[in-house]
């Protein structure tokens, strides 16, 4: 499952130089609602109405889960390397935290607040490159930018996920109906990006990243994710996604020949320990404390 993750990055890194970012993100949500077609029909027809009625709130959702975290992804990994971006984008799960503590008064612990502080702290050394002069030089990349921002907009989707009108809806179902409001707004510049570029993919491997990107990161590594929520439980599947960095910097290395500084150890160690004390079960700390006395 990490694994399927990941590979969004790193195929969108090979992949951008051949395909413009709109046209890989529509293209990559287009294929994945054909994909998931077949198995979401049947709740999608039973609940027309409730999309009908929610139609706003789910191009807003579409707008910044496929929009933002599909065509701004693919224009960050233009600008800086899929190590940082995996880095960077790793810290979504303690936004998430963040957002539902401000705007649903979520119990927040100081266990959590460490956390979060952590986390960012982490995003903040990989951005500047652990170097205070391009802090205070605001000397940023574009790319590191861009992909906080995709972090920061994955929270707010995932936040909106969990709207109670949506709870009773089954989960690929409503992911098809996403998938294809991504590609209802990334079309018109789409299409402006291939009247301006005049390019198009023709190439067999520019399809062959387009189909993995399709298949791999969004149908198969959503599919395994909801399986193991069903059958390990939430929290047990949790725990897997703290291998979404060592995966995806260890194929950055290997297969795009990405070189890893001293920073984005750093950087590393700092998100996963806010990500650890920020999202890990309760039951866990409850054990250590115990096993501690």
């Amino acid at each position: 499952m990490p694994l399927f993750f990941s590979s969004n990055l790193i195929i969108g890194r090979a992949a951008v130089n051949a395909v413009e970012p709109w046209t890989l993100a529509f293209l990559r949500w287009t294929l994945a609602f054909l994909m998931l077609l077949p198995f979401a029909t049947r709740g999608i027809k039973q609940h027309s109405r409730l999309f009908r009625q929610h139609w706003d709130m789910i191009a807003i959702m579409g707008f910044l889960g496929m929009w933002i975290c599909g065509a701004g992804v693919y224009f960050a990994l233009r600008y800086t390397s899929a190590t940082n971006g995996t880095l960077i984008y790793t810290s979504s799960p303690v936004l998430i935290l963040l957002l539902e503590w401000i705007f649903r008064g979520r119990r927040i612990v100081p266990r959590e607040i460490i956390g979060i502080v952590l986390a960012i702290a982490g995003v903040v050394t990989i951005v500047v490159k652990g170097s205070l002069s391009v802090l205070l030089g605001l000397d940023l990349n574009a790319g590191d930018i861009v992909f906080a921002f995709a972090a920061l907009s994955w929270a707010v989707y995932s936040v909106l996920l969990k709207r109670p009108e949506f709870m009773g809806v089954p989960t690929l179902s409503l992911f098809a109906v996403l998938a294809f409001a991504g590609a209802v707004t990334l079309l018109p510049f789409t299409i402006w990006e291939i009247a301006e570029t005049r390019r198009f993919p023709v190439s067999l491997p520019a399809w062959s990243s387009i189909a993995g990107i399709a298949l791999i990161s969004s149908v198969l590594a959503f599919s395994c994710f909801q399986y193991g929520v069903k059958v390990l439980g939430p929290a047990t599947t949790g725990v897997f996604m703290y291998l979404l960095p060592p995966y995806g910097v260890m194929m950055a290395v290997l297969f795009l020949g990405e070189e890893l500084h001293f920073y984005h150890l750093t950087g590393f160690v700092l998100i996963m320990a806010g990500l650890v004390l920020a999202t890990a079960p309760k039951a866990l700390f409850r054990r250590i404390r115990v096993r501690t006395y």
